[in-house]
């Protein structure tokens, strides 16, 4: 770079250090301290060795678990396998024991092994379902849920301070032949679908219907996995779209190997399904731990059912699956839901009428992990937490969204209401009959400019130039509660304090309106995004959908013009 005067790309490169957050790492594949190469998974996990040490001192007889996806990157030479190597080696020189999974798994494996095998830590090597240059690290702690704060700022410092290579760190060699070195692959494969098997409320109740089902992994590692889960079942397997079955780290039919985009990526599922008769339509994000789901419609139509929508139709399931099974009704006392600040409340009302109990958390899996496993600490039972990201926690088991078992649970459910002559789309309308309609829009703003979006937030908060003041209005819609996860403040509450973590270092507020609306916006922790998102919710027995998606289309109009500007004009709109 420097021979060719290329100090635009040096800068990129060698120009900060990526950093390690809750979420991990995640960055392109390639040189320098700013993104993911054999170098940098070396310190990252030499930190992360030396921090655990100071928290485990039975960290050398429990060990740790590392997993990864079938991501490659040809021209840098990185690979998730490479990483995942390089990691045990890291562990393993200093005598710790590591469950190296021998082949390619869904990230739900990593979360499962931990609590299964009752280890210290895990590691998943994956980029989700980023663009094929990019790759991450995620990071589990020993109760299986990924790492919250202060663990996040302690690994960071960690990295920091052994930032040189150790004697063996290049030496993956040395992991083949060490008794500290384990496969977990076949134990952890039967195991897990042993226990989701306990979610099965209808063995084989797919054998009684005609309904078919199609599957994607989107060129990830969903496809084995997901096939299994239905063996698991009693049902019949899915068919697999040919041209995405096999793991492929060049996604080449899909601009984004993200089921979350909908139909652009389903393209190739929708033509199986008509080919093969099939009804429903499953597919995976490529490490598997999502899942987006699709439906044929009496008018030849496929619907792609939202996040929000496709956690209703879980959370009515599994509670029903739940109610149905239980002898002793007071039982219902100790059971709990769980959904994000940006997901529908849609489990709420289905709380309140039922007579469990509801929780929100803050954005990602990361915080529902963790608080589940609280609860179940004390005893408290966690039936299913969801977030609108079309991710998904079925099971007590894993900690963590998981795409394999949320996948088997829907097709489940739908040959369930198959028996009962009904579609998802159908039920789905009876649960927000039952419960009230919540219907949602999610929308973002690119912007590139730090400085602009602080002061659009800022301008949210001191309104009309009134310091402190939120505004009460929102064109004709009344504002009735601000929350405000940057600043701790929460109108709701006696002492005006919200009870929700706050955090300085990103944007995040909610504002709730009069009409039963609620619109949170925030920050993208990984992308130049201001994202927005609204619902409105309204009683059971309000059933003018149409006026309901009139009023919110309105609601969100009003925010744009009301709560966006002036600097709305630096912005680039973009609805999603």
């Amino acid at each position: 770079m420097l021979d060719e005067a290329n100090g635009d790309e040096l800068q990129t490169c060698f120009g900060s250090r990526m950093e390690f957050g809750t979420a991990g790492l995640r960055a392109a594949m390639g040189a320098g301290i700013s993104q993911m190469n054999d170098l940098t998974i070396i310190q990252t996990t030499q930190g992360f060795c030396r921090y655990l040490e100071k928290n485990f001192s039975d960290l050398n007889k429990r060990g740790v678990v590392i997993g990864c996806d079938a991501r490659a990157h040809p021209s840098s030479g990185g690979s998730s396998k490479r990483f995942a190597r390089l990691a045990a080696t890291t562990f393993i020189s200093q005598g710790i024991p590591v469950y190296l999974f021998s082949k390619i798994t869904p990230t739900p494996f990593v979360p499962y092994t931990i609590t299964h095998l009752k280890l210290c830590a895990g590691i998943m090597i994956t980029a989700s379902h980023n663009p094929k240059q990019d790759n991450g690290y995620k990071v589990y702690w020993e109760n299986g849920a990924q790492i919250i704060s202060p663990h996040d700022k302690g690994i960071s410092e960690a990295i920091e301070e052994n930032q040189e290579p150790w004697p063996e760190a290049w030496n993956d060699s040395l992991i083949e032949n060490s008794s500290l070195h384990h496969d977990p692959y076949a134990t952890i494969k039967k195991d897990y679908f042993k226990d989701i098997q306990k979610l099965c409320f209808h063995r084989n109740i797919n054998k009684e219907t005609n309904l078919k089902f199609v599957h994607t992994s989107v060129h990830g590692v969903g496809h084995e996995f997901v096939q299994l889960a239905f063996e698991a079942f009693g049902f019949k397997p899915p068919f697999a779209v040919p041209e995405q079955k096999e793991p492929d780290p060049e996604f080449p039919t899909v601009k984004y190997p993200n089921p979350e985009e909908g139909k652009g990526v389903l393209t190739l599922s929708f033509a199986l399904a008509e080919k093969e008769g099939a009804k429903i339509i499953l597919a995976n994000d490529p490490d598997a731990d999502r899942l987006a789901v699709a439906e044929k419609q009496e008018s030849g139509e496929w619907k792609v059912f939202s996040g929000n929508e496709t956690g209703a139709l879980l959370g009515w399931w599994i509670f029903t699956c739940w109610k149905n099974q239980k002898q002793d009704p007071s039982a219902i006392k100790d059971v709990y839901m769980l959904s994000s600040t940006v997901s529908s409340k849609i489990l709420r009302a289905i709380a309140l009428k039922e007579g469990f109990h509801f929780e929100e958390t803050l954005t990602g899996f990361k915080w529902m992990g963790n608080r589940a496993k609280q609860l179940m600490d004390q005893g408290k039972t966690v039936l299913f937490a969801f977030e609108e990201a079309i991710g998904y926690m079925c099971s007590p088991a894993v900690l963590d969204k998981d795409g394999v078992s949320a996948a088997v649970i829907a097709a489940e459910m739908s040959s369930f209401l198959a028996t009962k002559n009904l579609s998802l789309a159908q039920q789905l309308k009876a649960v927000y009959e039952q419960y009230g309609f919540h219907i949602t829009k999610a929308s973002y703003f690119i912007c590139h400019d730090p400085e602009t979006i602080e002061e659009l937030f800022e301008n949210l908060r001191n309104h009309d130039g009134k310091k402190n003041t939120y505004p009460k209005s929102c064109g004709r819609f009344k504002v009735s509660g601000v929350r405000d996860l940057t600043t701790g403040h929460d109108s709701s509450q006696p002492d005006q304090k919200a009870i929700l973590p706050t955090s300085k270092s990103s944007q995040m507020i909610t504002f709730t309106f009069a009409n039963g609306g609620v619109a949170t916006m925030r920050t993208s922790g990984t992308e130049p995004k201001i994202k927005y998102y609204a619902e409105l919710c309204a009683p059971p027995g309000n059933s003018d959908l149409e006026q309901l998606k009139k009023e919110l289309e309105e609601l969100v109009n009003a925010i744009e013009k009301h709560f966006f500007q002036p600097e709305k004009n630096k912005l680039q709109a973009k609805a999603e």
